[in-house]
Order: C-alpha cells, then sequence, then structure tokens
C-alpha cells in the first residue's frame, strides 16, 4: 500500500478523498453560474470547454473516492491530471483571478503532503506555468489581467507557504511530544521494572488512598493473587498496633509532612495469623507540581516490609542477654567470693582443712555449671548453623552405658538411683553422634536435676524396626500449665522448686531442636509430684 510523504496519514488521506468528490460539484456550479450570467467572467472559452473540463473533474473525483490511490505512480497520474483540471478550468472558464483559484491552494497541500518538497516545488512551478499562459492568452482583454494575475500568484504562493509554515509546525510540536510521551513512558517502564524487582512491598496511592500502581511483592506479602488497583488502601490494610488498636493507615497519610516509619503495627490475615510490618510512608510531591503551595501533592508512596523474623530475633537477643546476664552473675559472684575467701582463710592460722575443702568445692561446681551453660550455648549454635550434623554408625548399647558409667555419680552424690532397662538386642542407629549424645545427656541430667528422691531410669528397647530411648524419674512433674511451655527457649517455671536449682532454659528447646534436626520427635508424659517421662524413637540401621 502507498503510504506517501510524511505528512499523509490515514486522515489526510481521508480528507483528500471527500474533497475529491466535493470539488466537481463546486466547480459545476460556478461554471453554470457563470453561464446563467451570475457570476461575470471576461475569460469564459465555450460551453463544450466547460463541459469537457467539468466531465473531467467528475471521473476524476468519482476514481478518487471510489479507488483511493494504492501506489506512487497511481498518486502521481492522479496528482497530474488534477493539476491539468484546475489549470484548464482557470484558463478557459474561471480566469485565475477567481476565487477557484484556492483550489490550486489545496493542489498545493496535497502534494506536500503526498511528495513532499519535491511534490511541492513541482506543483508551484505548475501554477506559476497556468499564470504565464494565462496572461500570454488573455491580456488582449485588458491590462489588468496581468496585475489581478500576478496578485492572484503571489497570494496563492503566500497563503501556501504559510500553511505549510504551520502544518510543518504543528508537525515538529507533534513529534515532540510524541517523544515526550514515548520518553515517560520509558521512564515509567523502568521505574516500573525497578520497582517490580525489589523484595519489600511498594504501593503508591492517588490523594484519597486508592491504590493506582503496586508491586509483585505487595501481592505476596498479602497473599493474594487478585488486582490491588482501585483498592482503598485501609480495607486493603486492615492494621493494628500492639495492644490491638486498629490503625487507619490514610489516616496516618493525612498527618504526614513527610517521610516517616511505624514498625510496631500488625497486619493480620484471614486465617488469623498476625505479621509485624515495618512501614515507611511519604507524600508524592513532583517539581512538575500544579500548585506552588506546600501542601499539594500527587498522592502517598508505602513501602513495607515483614520483620516478624527480625522482631522476633531481637527479642530473643534481648532475653537471651538479660537470662544469661542474670544466670552468669551468680556463679560468677560465687565463684569470684569464695576464691577470695580461701585466700583470705589460707592466711589464717584457724582456717581447717575442712573448710578450705568446702570452699573450693563450692567454687568448682559454679565452674561446672558455667561450663554446662557453654556447652549448652555451643550445642545450640551449631545446631542453628547445621555444623556436625553428619550421620554415622552408633553402636546403640554401648552408648547408653557410656552414659551411663558417666552420670551415674552425679545420680548417686544426690541419693538417686540410675537405673537401666535395656532390651536384649538393640542394634545400631544412623544419626548424627553429637545430636543423639547432647539429647540424651539433658533429658538425663534434667531428670536427674528435678528429683530429690527415688530414681531415674534409662529406658532403651527395640520394637517394629525403632529403638524407643526414654528417661523417666520419681521427680517434681510438671504442672499442666507449664506443659505447653517447656520446650520455649529461656522458659523456667515459677514452681519454687525449679527455681531451687539453677538453668537457663536452654535446655530442653536444645533438645527439641536437635531432635528435628535428627528426624524425630520428643514426646513426654507427666504428673505434678509424680515424675515425668521424655521418649523419642529412631529408625534401626539395617545391617
Amino acid at each position: 500500500m502507498y503510504k506517501g510523504g510524511p505528512n499523509y496519514t490515514p486522515q489526510s488521506a481521508k480528507i483528500i478523498q471527500y474533497a475529491s468528490l466535493a470539488a466537481p460539484v463546486i466547480l459545476v456550479v460556478y461554471g453554470l453560474s457563470i453561464q446563467a450570467g451570475a457570476i461575470h467572467s471576461t475569460q469564459y472559452l465555450n460551453d463544450a470547454s466547460f463541459f469537457a473540463l467539468s466531465f473531467w473533474w467528475l471521473v476524476l473525483g468519482v476514481i478518487q473516492f471510489l479507488y483511493p490511490s494504492r501506489a506512487k505512480h497511481d498518486s502521481t497520474v492522479r496528482l497530474i491530471a488534477y493539476h491539468l483540471a484546475v489549470g484548464g478550468y482557470l484558463l478557459f472558464v474561471s480566469g485565475v483571478a477567481t476565487p477557484i483559484a484556492a483550489f490550486w491552494l489545496l493542489l498545493l497541500l496535497v502534494s506536500n503532503a503526498s511528495f513532499s518538497r519535491k511534490g511541492l516545488g513541482l506543483s508551484i512551478l505548475g501554477f506559476v506555468a497556468v499564470v504565464a499562459v494565462d496572461i500570454v492568452f488573455w491580456h488582449n482583454i485588458g491590462a489588468t489581467i496581468v496585475a489581478y494575475d500576478l496578485m492572484t500568484l503571489v497570494v496563492i504562493l503566500l497563503s501556501g507557504l504559510v500553511t505549510l509554515s504551520l502544518s510543518l509546525s504543528q508537525k515538529m510540536d507533534h513529534a515532540e511530544l510524541s517523544k515526550s510521551k514515548q520518553q515517560a513512558s520509558l521512564q515509567r517502564d523502568r521505574v516500573l521494572t525497578i520497582v517490580n524487582n525489589l523484595s519489600d512491598a511498594v504501593l503508591s496511592t492517588d490523594m484519597d488512598g486508592v491504590i493506582r500502581v503496586y508491586n509483585a511483592a505487595s501481592m505476596s506479602l498479602l497473599d493474594t493473587n487478585d488486582s490491588l488497583n482501585g483498592r482503598y488502601i485501609d480495607d486493603l490494610l486492615p492494621l493494628v498496633d500492639q495492644s490491638k488498636t486498629p490503625v487507619s493507615l490514610f489516616g496516618q497519610f493525612k498527618t504526614a509532612k513527610g517521610a516517616f516509619t511505624r514498625d510496631d503495627l500488625n497486619y493480620i490475615y484471614d486465617d488469623g495469623e498476625a505479621i509485624r510490618l515495618e512501614i515507611t510512608y511519604s507524600p508524592i510531591r513532583s517539581s512538575y507540581s500544579r500548585s506552588k503551595k506546600s501542601e499539594t501533592h500527587d498522592g502517598y508512596i508505602v513501602i513495607m516490609r515483614d520483620i516478624t523474623k527480625a522482631k522476633s530475633l531481637e527479642e530473643e537477643r534481648d532475653e537471651f542477654i538479660s537470662v544469661v546476664s542474670h544466670e552468669l552473675r551468680t556463679p560468677i559472684t560465687i565463684v569470684e567470693g569464695t576464691i577470695s575467701n580461701v585466700q583470705i582463710m589460707m592466711k589464717h592460722p584457724d582456717a581447717t582443712q575442712l573448710m578450705l575443702t568446702d570452699a573450693i568445692t563450692m567454687a568448682h561446681d559454679q565452674i561446672v555449671y558455667l561450663a554446662h551453660m557453654v556447652n549448652d550455648l555451643s550445642t545450640l549454635s551449631r545446631a542453628e548453623r547445621g555444623v556436625s550434623d553428619a550421620p554415622e554408625d552408633i553402636d546403640v548399647r554401648e552408648l547408653i552405658h557410656k552414659l551411663h558409667d558417666e552420670y551415674n555419680k552425679e545420680a548417686t552424690g544426690k541419693g538417686l538411683h540410675l537405673n537401666l532397662d535395656i532390651g536384649g538386642s538393640l542394634g545400631h542407629v544412623y544419626t548424627s553422634r553429637l545430636y543423639l549424645e547432647e539429647i540424651l545427656q539433658n533429658l538425663i541430667t534434667n531428670a536427674i536435676k528435678y528429683t530429690k528422691t527415688g530414681s531415674v531410669t534409662i529406658e532403651v528397647k527395640q520394637k517394629l524396626g525403632l529403638i524407643d530411648f526414654a528417661v523417666k524419674d520419681t521427680g517434681i512433674g510438671i504442672s499442666k500449665s507449664d506443659q505447653a511451655k517447656i520446650f520455649q527457649k529461656f522458659y523456667r517455671s515459677e514452681d519454687y522448686r525449679t527455681r531451687e536449682t539453677s538453668g537457663t532454659g536452654l535446655g530442653l528447646y536444645v533438645t527439641l531442636k536437635l531432635a528435628h534436626k535428627a528426624g524425630t520427635k520428643i514426646e513426654f508424659t507427666s504428673r505434678l509430684n509424680h515424675g515425668s517421662k521424655f521418649s523419642f524413637s529412631l529408625p534401626v540401621k539395617a545391617v
């Protein structure tokens, strides 16, 4: 399909199509008016010329209307025909110095639209030729013909040049506008690409709090696949503070003079799960604002981040520092005081060997307690990082006897019986030795610690391809209110009998963590004042 010159657009093609049908009608009416004497023309040659030219115009108009130009050579032929038709009409029907000369102005515009400057130049030369022929052919009628023709030539050329200049200016403005729109669209696409690749949720609202722009992280944070566009911010984000009081985010927007951050708000999902959010919001102020008032802005930008885990870690860290500093202070104070007393007693003549021995024993017990605490913390750290978790073949019977020998002295020292109840055939397990030993050690030491009289029993039996491990005691037991919390980090019961013994509250938490790493689960039964039983199972290693 022929597209024409740089100014030839579908709109201009449609205008040319309809103009080609209207022009013959106007020219025929004008010629008939001359015939009837309504319009005076000194250059009307004869009726035959008028009808021949009118027929030519009508044929060209109908062809152009029904069959618009599709190829360059076709447009060239039709433009030449139109130029000849208008030239003939000006020479032999109406004369050059008449309103019909405006049709040549249209030809100038069409020639420029179709063939650019080359077509425009040839059309101008054509009109100059028509004016020259008209002067030569009709100059004998009167000298005024020359003056009128030359004046018409100047007017048509000036009008055409002015019209084309305005058209060119509008085209340049349109091109600049299109370029600006393309650049703005490109910048917007770039910004959206950047925003969509951010891990933080980003929302943009209008001045009424209605969401207009959002990124993929927003949908992920809010756990939805539905479009957020057009949603009211408070309907989308029902927030509550730490005291469970509802907070209107849009209400916060209206009081914000600049960027503001809050990290004390919770978002609650439909299933009741709550997450802690860090929300930064700010009015959007454009450098191209429609108003110079400082209060004017184009909406609000919101950046959200899930900080539930970070806040939990922060709270755990604070609790860890508080508990550990408290638990460390007591034994360190005792050790420091005891050793100071030993130093003084060693210089005192009345100090007996028994007094020194008791003091040194007390200091040693506290140092052992500190060593256990450091061991728990170290084990927890390794478990969190997955260190030393390589599985190995472990002889269960050998391991249980080793632990019994290790803790029998401690149990006997408290007047307890450390019993063994193991099956005839146990076999081996394939797991981390560090994890299994730490689990059993924590369960045994806890049982000894919280049992004042009676016994602690280590049970190991094989059943249905599993080796069941259990540690039961006749100790103080665990109340129902405490049973749901004993595996929490740093938790210690408020029972005075528990408080009589030192501890960080890490033992069972570490045990639970290690059991999970080893692929098993800690189960327990307990009754207050009747003792407790902790158990877990591991598969027997195939021979």
